[in-house]
């Protein structure tokens, strides 16, 4: 018997609009991507490393082998996962991490039509300790033990003084140090500034302290790639021609830290920066100024450094007098 199509033609010609996707895209908008594709769209290298080991530890606690799995992920397991997070012992900024971690996976793929909800969303977290953050600063004598730490006469010493001086002079990232090309080094207004590539694509722009402007001169004159405009800044003197990386960086700071002598506990990279914001609110530069120099969205970050009620030095201890 013929089929009557009648029907089916009227209602694609009436009030019902015809199928506009192709089979291919319906069933494209069934599958779940792959977290690779989410991660592509982190931009910062450290928190791509953070998450996606955060990522692992909840897709090993919940068995979770292929994509199509985060479907069947439910408020139980994020919360049962939180619970063996605490049981390890974790500091609450690093479990409230690695919840944002699997929160900010499921709202990428509830943008892409792959699953139906976050189940994060209202699975409380820790709440902030206000002494977690801390990032340990330096005292002015320890800064200028590590600045004076690279030997001047080689080119890696000459290197390693004019890093150390960016980021103890302007309070960079060590990222944003890795960034900076020969041409962020530019005159604005007459006044020689550093162009700082930040997160989320901010661009700022520091000035450039005398003592930095010294030791990248005498650095790129010895290098050889202070008139090409696009090269890094910053090379390993191996001449390769690529960028020095993050963890160069890190194992160079922590190198002269030991030869410095500077033992401090949780001391890294970051802890330049926590130095140079320090140091400029001991200063008494303005903290909103601060705030802009050091690329932060909320001045409650900068605030962290701002140090000086607690100051060793203004305490009753040194007023005590027998």
């Amino acid at each position: 018997m013929p089929t009557d199509t009648t029907g089916l033609q009227a209602t694609a010609q009436g009030g019902l609009p015809s199928r506009i996707l192709t089979v291919a895209e319906f069933h494209q908008l069934a599958v779940v991507p792959a977290e690779a594709e989410w991660f592509a769209n982190l931009d910062n290298p450290r928190t791509r490393r953070a998450y996606q080991a955060d990522l692992q530890d909840f897709m090993g606690f919940a068995g979770i082998r292929q994509p199509d799995e985060f479907r069947i992920v439910t408020r139980a397991h994020v919360l049962a996962w939180r619970k063996v997070l605490e049981t390890r012992a974790l500091s609450g900024a690093t479990i409230r991490r690695k919840l944002a971690a699997l929160s900010s996976l499921f709202e990428y793929l509830c943008e892409k039509n792959a699953v139906d909800f976050n189940p994060v969303k209202g699975a409380k977290r820790p709440k902030a300790d206000s002494n977690e953050g801390k990032t340990p600063a330096l005292g002015d004598h320890q800064a200028r033990a590590l600045l004076d730490a690279p030997d001047p006469a080689t080119l890696k010493g000459q290197r390693d003084r004019a890093m150390l001086a960016v980021l103890l002079y302007h309070g960079l990232r060590r990222e944003e140090l890795c960034l900076l090309k020969v041409r962020d080094i530019h005159d604005r207004r007459g006044v020689p500034h550093l162009r700082v590539h930040g997160k989320g694509g901010k661009t700022r722009y520091v000035p450039l302290h005398p003592a930095s402007a010294e030791r990248l001169h005498t650095y790129l004159e010895a290098a050889g790639h202070g008139m090409t405009p696009d090269a890094a800044l910053f090379q390993p003197t191996r001449k390769t021609g690529n960028a020095i990386t993050a963890d160069g960086v890190y194992k160079c700071v922590l190198a002269y830290a030991v030869q410095a002598k500077i033992s401090v506990l949780g001391f890294g990279v970051h802890s330049l920066r926590a130095t140079a914001a320090t140091n400029a609110l001991d200063h008494e530069a303005d903290i909103a100024k601060v705030q802009e120099w050091l690329g932060h969205a909320n001045i409650a970050t900068t605030r962290i450094y701002d140090r000086r009620k607690s100051r060793p030095e203004d305490s009753p201890t040194y007023k005590v007098a027998y």
